[in-house]
């Protein structure tokens, strides 16, 4: 630049090349100028027409940062349309939304972008009048886990009875949990983790197998779909009290059997307790 003399006032040494016109100017005053009396823009036309000859790894850097920038263009609208999307847009969402609200359930719909979201494959038929769930289910102490769609109206011990029932439940499955299948009948406890508590804590709903999936999800908060925990009857308590994995210690038993003599045969089936983590625990 030092070469040139300013195209502007023609005085002074360039220290300046306009991008997009490429005249030299050694001043802001003279930029200004330039832009006033030329009408310039002063930005660089990134699809100006270059010659081969001219053509440098500069040009090509170039050229690779627009097609970047296109596509970042091309791709915001619909990466804004999943983050922000109405689920009343959709009718099966709407339906489904609708009538878990009439059964008294606070249904939350997560964004169309959330996998969670992606897995519900819940669906309100209106021939039969009926809600089908999306159901996950955990069988941890044979580290299993399933998902189905079942009836709203269907009972907790029929819904379980697919897979643990000793002679007609699938064969592959009925192997795999082997160690529910021979637990004796009613040894065995259903638990939904509850989606209103405190950060830092963790609470389990006890789920009663002999109502159905309906009645268990009255007054309860449901993020897309249900995910129930069916446990052996020797770590019920664990969920009733805590959170499990956590080990046992003198203070925890006697706690946990204090609580087993507060709670009333009269109450509800459907329970909440609150789980407040130990210091030296670690929620995944």
């Amino acid at each position: 630049l030092h070469l040139h003399s300013c195209d502007v006032c023609e005085a002074e040494e360039a220290k300046y090349r306009c991008p997009n016109c490429l005249k030299f100017s050694c001043s802001l005053s003279c930029v200004k100028q330039h832009k006033h009396e030329s009408g310039c823009s002063g930005v660089r036309d990134k699809t100006a027409f270059l010659r081969l000859s001219q053509f440098s790894e500069i040009n090509l850097l170039n050229d690779y940062r627009f097609l970047e920038e296109t596509a970042r263009v091309a791709d915001k609208p619909s990466r804004d349309s999943l983050l922000h999307i109405n689920p009343q847009h959709s009718t099966t969402v709407k339906l489904v939304r609708r009538n878990a609200v009439a059964a008294k359930v606070d249904l939350k719909i997560l964004p169309k972008s959330f996998t969670r979201r992606k897995e519900n494959t819940s669906i309100y038929i209106k021939v039969e009048r009926k809600l089908y769930w999306h159901l996950k289910l955990h069988f941890p102490q044979s580290s299993a886990q399933y998902t189905d769609r079942v009836p709203e109206d269907q009972l907790l011990e029929q819904i379980l009875s697919n897979y643990i029932h000793p002679t007609e439940s699938d064969p592959v499955k009925r192997q795999r949990l082997k160690l529910y299948v021979l637990s004796p009948p009613g040894q065995l406890c259903v638990f939904m983790k509850s989606e209103q508590r405190q950060p830092g804590s963790l609470r389990y709903h006890e789920l009663d197998v002999k109502k159905s999936l309906h009645d268990n999800l009255m007054f309860k908060t449901v993020v897309e779909y249900p995910e129930l925990y069916v446990v052996l009857n020797e770590r019920c308590q664990e969920y009733r009290t805590r959170f499990p994995g956590e080990a046992q210690t003198p203070h925890t038993l006697a706690s946990c059997a204090s609580a087993a003599r507060i709670t009333s045969p009269s109450q509800s089936q459907s329970r909440v307790t609150t789980l407040t983590p130990r210091p030296n625990s670690v929620l995944i």
